[in-house]
């Protein structure tokens, strides 16, 4: 009897690599959540094999009010970095080499991360981790009952606002040891938002793009 053959072995795209920005971005982006508000634990994807791995226990006992997570095939660097540079009139900043972090609001209780979400970016922070952009896009769930509505972060309540602040300006900070430098320099709105996600998209397509694109194919698919 004929041995049948094996199916063809398939592979989960890369979250940060393998995935899309979304076509419409950056107005509606795809954001890959790796962590939500239950989570004691501080997720966060592996750079080299898109695995997401434990990074640490949250050092303190607030947690991310929101889904939170990145934005595939964005990069933070020359040109985030040089925007933060702008706007602050720091000349000592540079990207901190990750993909764009945010945050995305929603009224529904999603239970883990390692999942894709559409997202609709209504502002950001413009946060500053020693001399490095890190800057985090706020964002809301297209087509969420509650926030699906908000185009600009000015219509996000001032609490969620200030309980993101909170987070983000402690989440680093690791008990016995000296206080880290973070600041969030600017709360900015939708237009900026777009802007520097802009400018993620474009120093991942200068920093990755040219490896990764594939050779133009010989033969000609069909339509269907």
């Amino acid at each position: 009897m004929k041995k049948p053959k094996s199916p063809p072995m398939a592979y989960q795209a890369h979250p940060w690599h393998g995935v899309s920005a979304g076509e419409s971005a950056p107005e509606v982006v795809t954001a890959y959540i790796e962590i939500v508000p239950t989570d004691a634990l501080k997720y966060e994807i592996d750079k080299e094999t898109g695995i997401l791995m434990l990074d640490r226990p949250q050092q303190f006992s607030s947690q991310c009010p929101t889904l939170y997570g990145f934005i595939p095939q964005t990069y933070c660097g020359e040109q985030v970095a040089q925007r933060a540079a702008d706007r602050t009139g720091r000349r000592d900043i540079q990207g901190d080499g990750d993909p764009m972090d945010i945050c995305v609001l929603t009224e529904k209780s999603i239970t883990s991360g390692n999942l894709l979400v559409r997202a609709v970016p209504i502002g950001g922070f413009r946060m500053i981790d020693g001399e490095e952009a890190d800057d985090k896009i706020l964002a809301v769930l297209e087509s969420d009952l509650v926030y699906g509505e908000m185009q600009h972060v000015a219509q996000c309540p001032r609490a969620m606002v200030d309980r993101l602040k909170h987070y983000f300006l402690t989440y680093k900070q690791i008990p016995g040891e000296g206080k880290r430098r973070v600041e969030i320099a600017e709360v900015y709105d939708r237009p900026e938002a777009l802007e520097v996600i802009r400018r993620s998209m474009k120093d991942y397509q200068r920093l990755y793009a040219p490896a990764a694109a594939p050779k133009a194919s010989k033969t000609r698919r069909k339509k269907r």
